[in-house]
């Protein structure tokens, strides 16, 4: 296959050398510029584009490995392939560690020619395409794409930085839907072997002997059913990053063949008699408190210090409350964009009861019921009457110090009421005007009230019928 026309420049001092290559290379495509010296072949590098080089290692006012020297540290993108008439063995060697693609021995042919450089073109554009996934993966696992500026989440992304570069092994632990995938993916991102494969494995989803045969591999006829090698994701994986999720669920025996696997990295696949190599770097994860499982037997203490080297722990969101509001706005625009939805975000007393509410399924659950508000709703800004209908029975708690007499009790115990009562009775008042389209005496009916009693409770909240009609509502109020 043909490689895509490229910029070349020739630096020779010899004007068949320019005349033969710019014959051969134009005629399949490429656009060739020459000069016959080191210092105008600088000088053009610097005035435009140029894929490739062209290099005479004998020119007459540079030594051709010197001139390569200044081209690879001030020009690293540009390919090189030298040319001389003096070939040598040392001189191919020295050229190729100095950064050179390729060499061609003076004379070579048209075919020669046009192969070294079109091998060095495919190289180099391979090489961009693979630096621009390597940098999209990057951007699309950031940091920056995890959305958090509480103190704990900022020594967690320090942490990571330091960490993920090394091949050492990393233990992730923390509340389910606190994003520990997300992290290992980040940490993958940063690491040595991000152009390698990133493979999940939920320890809590296989059988013991399934999950032994997915991590190890099988020979046929190693056990019944097995009609053919399988290859485990140790060999798979090969030279990339393992995520072990929920690997408190690992049975004891398959504990002991992991840990080998992490001293020696070497593992031996179901019914084989020789062990195998491989370089995988492990990230595990866990929602259990395994230095508890450990002290009740269920988990080997040598596994979990040996997965304990670089220990991170992931806060629940009850812990870091102040990410709420940004953790909100976040999913909100995400899921708006999705969906073609114009909400433009959620009224102080909805987010109030989002920062207060306790999210056991942390940030997973937060992003599901966003998701649900906004598939949901019909008004640009999400109230609490919104929010209370998808956190029904789970309105959370204020935080409040125990009480150390009865009349700081009974003062808690009024702010309680003032605060929760409130704002259901606020967002009773609001839907109910919503579904009367403003007139005060329908939605007096609707709920069973006096519209006197009504029009005083509206009042009381600051509330008016133009101010609770929902977008498109034309009755009048009476």
């Amino acid at each position: 296959m043909t490689a895509a026309p490229a910029d070349i420049l020739i630096i020779d001092d010899e004007a068949v050398i320019h005349d033969g290559c710019k014959l051969a290379l134009c005629e399949h495509g490429h656009t060739v510029d020459a000069v016959f010296d080191g210092r105008n072949g600088i000088e053009r590098l610097t005035q435009r584009h140029f894929d490739l080089v062209l290099l005479d290692l004998k020119l007459p006012d540079i030594d051709g490995m010197q001139l390569l020297e200044v081209i690879r540290r001030e020009k690293p993108t540009v390919g090189v392939v030298v040319m001389t008439g003096f070939s040598s063995v040392s001189d191919a060697v020295r050229a190729i560690k100095l950064g050179a693609f390729d060499y061609l021995s003076k004379p070579f042919s048209d075919d020669e020619l046009v192969l070294a450089v079109e091998k060095a073109v495919k190289t180099k554009r391979l090489a961009e395409e693979n630096l621009a996934l390597r940098k999209q993966l990057f951007a699309k696992f950031d940091f920056s794409s995890i959305v958090g500026e509480d103190p704990k989440m900022l020594r967690i992304f320090e942490e990571i930085r330091k960490a993920a570069p090394t091949d050492s092994i990393i233990l992730i632990e923390g509340e389910s839907g606190t994003g520990k995938e997300l992290f290992a993916k980040a940490i993958h991102a940063h690491s040595q072997r991000s152009d390698k494969q990133f493979i999940v494995v939920d320890c809590s989803t296989f059988s013991p002997s399934l999950l032994e045969s997915e991590l190890f591999g099988h020979l046929k006829g190693s056990f019944t059913g097995a009609t053919h090698d399988k290859p485990g994701i140790f060999e798979v994986a090969d030279g990339g990053t393992l995520f072990l999720d929920e690997v408190a669920n690992l049975t004891l025996d398959v504990q002991g063949k992991l840990l080998r696997v992490m001293e020696t990295r070497e593992y031996r696949p179901v019914g084989a008699s020789l062990t195998r190599k491989t370089n995988i770097r492990i990230i595990a994860a866990s929602n259990q408190n395994l230095k508890a499982l450990v002290e009740q037997g269920k988990f080997r203490s040598d596994l979990f210090y040996r997965l304990s080297v670089l220990p991170i722990y992931i806060p629940p969101l009850r812990e870091r409350r102040q990410d709420i509001p940004k953790l909100a706005y976040h999913f909100l625009r995400i899921f708006c964009r999705e969906m073609g939805r114009r909400v433009q975000g959620f009224s102080d007393e909805a987010l109030e009861a989002l920062i207060n509410h306790d999210w056991p399924g942390n940030v997973r659950q937060l992003k599901n019921v966003v998701e649900r508000l906004v598939i949901m709703a019909d008004d640009e800004v999400l109230g609490y009457h919104h929010l209370a209908e998808n956190l029904r029975g789970r309105h959370g708690t204020i935080p409040v110090r125990v009480p150390e007499t009865l009349k700081e009790l009974r003062l808690i115990k009024k702010r309680i009421i003032a605060d929760q009562y409130g704002r259901i009775e606020k967002a009773f008042l609001v839907k109910a005007l919503a579904a009367a389209y403003g007139n005060i005496s329908e939605a007096a009916a609707a709920v069973g009230m006096q519209r006197s009693n009504f029009s005083t409770m509206l009042k009381k909240h600051g509330l008016s019928p133009a101010r609770s009609e929902p977008a498109g509502g034309t009755n009048e109020a009476r």
